[in-house]
């Protein structure tokens, strides 16, 4: 069992997803594993990331598009990890993101954390 379990919904990303994988994969804290929700998908989301040769990473898929409230409970019902975080599929964390937010959470008596953002916007 991982300690943090991401939870990554998804429908018809198949341009972002690698990056929003990758992004978590690539994170200085590594006991975690990678719970993609792809929500009825009619792109090659799926292929992607079932295409994934890393045990964190797993997918469950609806048949049909039920929206994104259904996919992340999918997402918490699967989880297994003492955490949970959630990651957009058009996003992507900042290598030392978790371990930070563990850090937060440890030192603290607080049940959540949450951080800053940035917005970038690649059609310009």
């Amino acid at each position: 069992m991982s300690e943090v379990s991401v939870i990554i919904p998804t429908y018809n990303r198949e341009s972002m997803i690698e990056r929003a994988i990758d992004s978590v994969l690539a994170q200085s804290y590594t006991d975690l594993k990678v719970v993609v929700v792809d929500d009825g998908s009619s792109d090659e989301t799926p292929s992607l990331v079932a295409g994934y040769d890393d045990e964190r990473v797993s997918l469950i898929r609806h048949g049909e598009n039920r929206g994104v409230t259904a996919a992340r409970n999918t997402g918490i019902d699967a989880a297994t990890g003492e955490y949970v975080g959630f990651l957009d599929s058009d996003d992507e964390w900042l290598p030392r993101k978790v371990e930070r937010q563990l850090d937060a959470l440890r030192g603290n008596e607080v049940e959540v954390v949450y951080t800053g953002y940035y917005i970038c916007d690649d059609s310009t």
